[in-house]
Order: structure tokens, then C-alpha cells, then sequence
């Protein structure tokens, strides 16, 4: 399949898919048709049956957003509200939505802005690093919007209530090596080293037990709105479905065995 706005790569060898968003000389702003083409490169690599689907930018940027001056439905959002509501139910929502369903790991390696739209793209990786250059933004208060891109309930819950509204109410920009000593991201890096640190972090985990790895990332995300109780019979029903995996048998095998074991993603 043919992509205007992104370019997705799935290396066969090592069951990682790479997505780039490929707008740079707009510093891949993000209008409505690009998140659909997110959700179609997202749903083609899972075909390929990849084990980890890692998101960068082309350039030197990220996101920046989405993208108020291509004449999208965003354009006029202080005016025209209802367009802004009707492009994230069609288009932003849906994409975010998608990412939190993938059942394989998922990587972000960020590179320069994260902003609006973008940031909340950037945050959804279970495993987020940022280069040197990259930084994190929430300026809808410098416009008179409110965050969207589920922003409002993830930055809460990965960095507490006092800096989710510093970086909502402030509209500052937050760098790599702030967001790490936040605890935002999994790792700042050189930007030289940024996709060489990712690569590597999604080849170790494209040889890792996938359908375990799959059921934490949907138990990690679910559970944030369960009881305990809830959240104790939920890993009782992941355990089930992990323990009847391939990986499970293999693993309990090399355990006795005492060996490295060799997962096949089943």
C-alpha cells in the first residue's frame, strides 16, 4: 500500500515495522488524513505479523501537531468548534484509540518537536526515547484549546496532577531530560544515537514472548481504571492466556532446562 504522508518499513528478519511520519518540510504536522494513515500502516504491519511496531519522524521533527495551516477542519477550531470536535472523533481519536489496542510493543523514538497532537502520539509508546533535541508541548492554552489526543487523561497518570498542569496551563516546553527526570519517558539519548537506541530496544523485544507482551501492554492500560480487585482477576485471565501460549511451554522448557529461551511469538 501506498502512503502520501508516512512511510511505513517491516523487516522481515527481525518482525519490527517502523513508521515514519513523512512530512518535513511542515515538520510532519498532522492533519485528519494522515492519523488515518497511521491506523492503516498500524493495521499492515500487524498483518505481517510484527512483533514490535516502533513510530518516528522524518527530519527534524517529531509532530508539531496537528496541522493548522494546511486548511484542514483544524484551521478554524477557535471558530468553528464543531470541525475540531468532528476531526477527533474521526481521524485523532480513532488513531490514539488504535494505538492502544496494538498487541504487540510498541516504541516511540522522538526526534525534535512533540507538540499538540504529536506529543500525545509520542507519549503512547509503552517505551518513549527522546533525543537531545526533542522536546515535549502542550501549547493549546497559548490558543484558547483544551489538549486532546487523550492527553488530559495520560499526562495525569504518567507524571501526577501538579506537572500534567504545568505543561497544560503553562504551555511550556518540556525537554528530553526533563521529561526523563519526570519519569515521562523511558530514555533521553544523543540525537545520533536516538534510532540506534531504538532499533536495539525494539529487536530485544521483537525476541521477547509476544502474547505475554501483549496482554501487560493492554492490562497496563486497562487497569489504570479498575479496583484491585478488578485488576487481580484480570491478570488471573492474562495469566490463562499466557500460560497456554507457545512462548509459555518454551519458556517453563529452557527454565528447567536452565537455557536462554527461544521465543517464536505464539
Amino acid at each position: 500500500m501506498q502512503y502520501e504522508m508516512l512511510e511505513l518499513d517491516v523487516d522481515e528478519s527481525t518482525h519490527v515495522a517502523t513508521i515514519t511520519l513523512n512530512r518535513p518540510e511542515r515538520l510532519n504536522a498532522m492533519p485528519p488524513s494522515m492519523a488515518d494513515e497511521v491506523v492503516k500502516a498500524i493495521d499492515a504491519a500487524l498483518a505481517h505479523k510484527v512483533r514490535v511496531i516502533l513510530i518516528t519522524g522524518e527530519g527534524r521533527a517529531f509532530c508539531s501537531g496537528a496541522d493548522l495551516a494546511s486548511g484542514g477542519d483544524l484551521a478554524n477550531a477557535a471558530s468553528h468548534g464543531a470541525a475540531a470536535k468532528a476531526s477527533l472523533l474521526g481521524s485523532y481519536n480513532p488513531m490514539m484509540k488504535k494505538i492502544a489496542e496494538i498487541p504487540v510493543p510498541v516504541i516511540t523514538a522522538v526526534n525534535g518537536p512533540a507538540a499538540g497532537v504529536g506529543c500525545s502520539l509520542a507519549l503512547s509508546g509503552d517505551f518513549v526515547l527522546a533525543g537531545a533535541s526533542a522536546y515535549f508541548l502542550q501549547a493549546f492554552v497559548n490558543i484558547g484549546l483544551v489538549p486532546d489526543g487523550g492527553a488530559t487523561w495520560m499526562l495525569p497518570r504518567l507524571i501526577g496532577k501538579a506537572r500534567a498542569f504545568e505543561m497544560m496551563m503553562l504551555g511550556e516546553k518540556i525537554g528530553a531530560d526533563k521529561a526523563y527526570g519526570w519519569g515521562m519517558i523511558y530514555k533521553a539519548v544523543s540525537d545520533e544515537e536516538l534510532m540506534a537506541e531504538a532499533r536495539t530496544l525494539a529487536e530485544r523485544l521483537a525476541t521477547g514472548p509476544t502474547v505475554a507482551l501483549g496482554i501487560m501492554r493492554r492490562m497496563a492500560f486497562e487497569n489504570l481504571d479498575r479496583t484491585y480487585a478488578g485488576a487481580l482477576e484480570a491478570e488471573a485471565e492474562g495469566q490463562h492466556i499466557a500460560g497456554d501460549s507457545d512462548d509459555a511451554r518454551i519458556g517453563a522448557i529452557a527454565f528447567l532446562k536452565k537455557e536462554k529461551a527461544e521465543f517464536t511469538g505464539k
